[in-house]
């Protein structure tokens, strides 16, 4: 198994119920065979460039290890889910789970 970081970019008028039902849905897919070490919100941001009529979007960041079939499969339902317009697979040999960058202020 590898390590990946996986980001989703979710329309910006989803709420919150939205938001987690999407976080509940990928985990489950995720958790067959794999295992999410750390879930990041990091909420509503703006976007450099307009994607499919948006001008913000609400950020999720999974931390997790998985085989690649996993992987495949995330993004097969990510590219027909309506509520999402944009997500980026990155495949790691170690992960930092210490920082969160687009976290919380404090």
């Amino acid at each position: 198994m590898a390590f990946y970081e996986h980001t989703i970019v979710g329309k910006q008028d989803l709420s919150d119920k939205e938001i987690d039902g999407l976080i509940n849905k990928y985990s489950e897919i995720i958790n067959k065979s794999g295992k999410i070490l750390k879930t990041e919100k990091w909420g509503l941001l703006s976007l450099a460039n307009k994607i499919k009529k948006n001008k913000k979007g609400i950020f999720v960041h999974f931390k997790l290890e998985a085989n690649s079939d996993i992987v495949k499969e995330i993004e097969r339902k990510l590219a027909i889910d309506v509520s999402v317009i944009r997500y980026l697979t990155v495949k790691y040999d170690e992960l930092d789970l210490k920082n969160e960058y687009f976290g919380a202020k404090k």
